[in-house]
């Protein structure tokens, strides 16, 4: 049997071992990395081009018209979505609107400082604005409420709580969960001839309403948008990066496909490797693969809120 002056012994060992395996991660990186990256892991064991595990909570802000709080890893985003009633343009007299923000609070990120926006922010706000109009997912005429007078503003924001990498595709995905959780509100014509949203209280009331729309209902959805950045390094592809991982590897591609397995959109913010067709490919594949997951995710989400 082993002595307790020679257990304790090996402990000191191992986290002396530790401390040392930290400061060399710390103080040279890349070859920290080079050493798991030849295995083709990285140092948490994930394979390059495997994502981080991945939940969707729908429901979870009950002010609002649709909301979810979607988990990559530890980034965390939270979508809520509320319905204000606009009078739409002129050029545009049976379409409503999307109104998109993206929110970096100082708690997200060490590197958010209080009373300084992130620059990040207003760059993933218009990102996620281009891809869901781009991407065909929103009928922008199931918006509208009466022709020419009264349609839906839909406003979405999205709260980063807690910035691990892949930002954008956290945030897209709560962006989709949200829009599949909202619902519709009923709206109603008063005296001065104003539409107006229903308050619960005068639906359970049962007054007589003059309503625009007889029933809360869901958007129908032609397609869904689901993007993976991936990070390149050297002859290396890593799927869906840590925070870590995009400050020590600075090359992003992100790639967006809808549902059915067709390109959106892909973007390339500089770096210093280049992204020539057989690397662009492969991130396509990753991506597509990628969104075939984050369906399946979606769509249990969908079930079990349904059940419960």
């Amino acid at each position: 049997m082993a002595s307790s002056s020679s257990i304790a012994s090996k402990g000191s060992l191992d986290i002396a071992g530790e401390m040392e395996v930290e400061a060399f991660r710390r103080l040279f990186p890349h070859r920290y990395y080079e050493h798991y990256l030849a295995q083709s892991v990285r140092p948490d064991a994930r394979p390059l081009n495997h994502a981080r595990e991945t939940t969707i909570a729908l429901g979870p802000v009950t002010s609002v018209d649709g909301s979810a709080l979607v988990k990559i890893g530890e980034s965390t985003m939270l979508a809520a979505i509320k319905l204000e009633v606009m009078t739409p343009a002129a050029d545009l007299p049976d379409k409503g609107c999307l109104a998109v923000d993206f929110y970096m609070p100082p708690v997200c990120s060490p590197t958010v400082r209080p009373g300084r926006p992130a620059e990040i922010a207003p760059v993933i706000s218009k990102k996620l604005q281009d891809v869901i109009v781009s991407s065909g997912m929103i009928n922008f005429e199931e918006l509208s409420l009466i022709s020419g007078k009264a349609a839906w503003m839909a406003y979405l924001d999205i709260y980063c709580l807690n910035a691990d990498g892949s930002l954008f595709d956290a945030a897209l995905l709560s962006a989709v969960a949200a829009f599949s959780h909202l619902k519709v509100p009923l709206v109603s014509v008063n005296d001065n001839g104003r539409v107006t949203t229903v308050p619960g209280e005068l639906l359970e009331s049962k007054s007589e309403l003059e309503l625009v729309n007889k029933e809360r209902r869901k958007l129908s959805f032609k397609s869904i948008p689901f993007s993976l950045t991936c990070l390149l390094h050297n002859k290396y592809i890593l799927a869906d990066p840590t925070a870590e991982e995009e400050d020590i590897m600075d090359t992003l591609v992100t790639v967006v496909v809808d549902s059915i397995g067709q390109l959106v959109s892909l973007y390339k913010a500089g770096g210093m490797v280049l992204a020539n067709t057989s690397t662009v490919k492969d991130c396509v594949a990753l991506a597509k693969r990628r969104a075939a997951e984050l369906q399946n995710i979606l769509l249990e989400s969908l079930s079990e809120m349904e059940v419960d």
